[in-house]
């Protein structure tokens, strides 16, 4: 199991653990040529040379959403002499959703539960004014609509002294993220959560309450705001862009 939350938590790595992760293993030679795009019972197959991509376990890769089905193709499109697999996100969270997820999705499950407890939402600057104000507006209406949800509030904390989150609010939450029976879509959520911080962002965008840019603005309020205080840092923004590569935007991201 711990294999499991392991990949998915990859795609979180910074720029220079994942590289030296990456050496550890030389990368293939691309042994394709062209990449295609095929319907298939359940969605979408990618094809390499007419040959539908199959995960390590050897499990054909079916994706549900044309749009996700097409990020996939342009990952192995943009491969180059070698397969370097930190660059292909998509594939990679295929991978663990179909070969580790659905084999034990409660695990999962319950990892994106205990992320609540210490939700990034409910930990709130005190100063400067402009920062607490861009954050009330930013998380406030999303801990008001998942509130609506799961029948309690979640207890909002200034500073990082940790705040125990009422358990009718952690149990609401719970039932929800239960409910998710497809593996991609847990898997999806929780690379979202670790991602952000946060759970509800991540259920958020599940839910279509949000869409993947918007959570991801909101999870930068506090870089964003320091940033346009004190400068770009070098560093943190190669970080985000590690984290969340450039893609179209579209009103749904979600890959059911």
């Amino acid at each position: 199991m711990r294999d499991i939350l392991t990949d998915l938590e990859a795609a979180a790595l910074n720029p220079v653990e994942a590289a030296r992760q990456a050496s550890k293993t030389p990368m293939p030679k691309r042994f394709y040529d062209a990449v295609g795009m095929v319907e298939a019972e359940g969605g979408f197959q990618i094809v390499l040379d007419g040959r539908a991509i199959k995960t390590p376990g050897r499990n054909v890769i079916v994706v549900p959403k044309e749009a996700a089905a097409q990020m996939l193709a342009a990952e192995f499109d943009a491969q180059g002499e070698f397969i370097d697999a930190k660059t292909m996100p998509i594939y990679r969270l295929l991978n663990t959703a179909i070969d580790g997820v659905a084999t034990d999705i409660q695990a999962v499950a319950e990892d994106v539960i205990r992320y609540v407890g210490t939700d990034a939402l409910c930990y709130r600057a005190d100063a400067p004014d402009a920062l607490v104000e861009r954050q009330n507006e930013a998380w406030d209406p999303v801990l008001d609509w998942i509130a609506s949800h799961v029948g309690s509030r979640f207890i909002l904390a200034q500073g990082i002294m940790h705040v125990t989150q009422p358990k009718a609010a952690v149990a609401g939450f719970g039932v929800l993220v239960n409910q998710i029976k497809d593996p991609l879509v847990l898997a999806a959520l929780h690379s979202m959560t670790t991602l952000t911080g946060s759970a509800v962002l991540g259920y958020a965008v599940i839910a279509d309450e949000l869409t993947a840019d918007e959570a991801w603005t909101a999870a930068h309020v506090d870089e964003d705001f320091n940033m346009e205080q004190w400068g770009e840092d070098a560093e943190a923004t190669a970080l985000r862009a590690h984290a969340l590569p450039s893609r179209p935007r579209q009103r749904s991201t979600r890959l059911r």
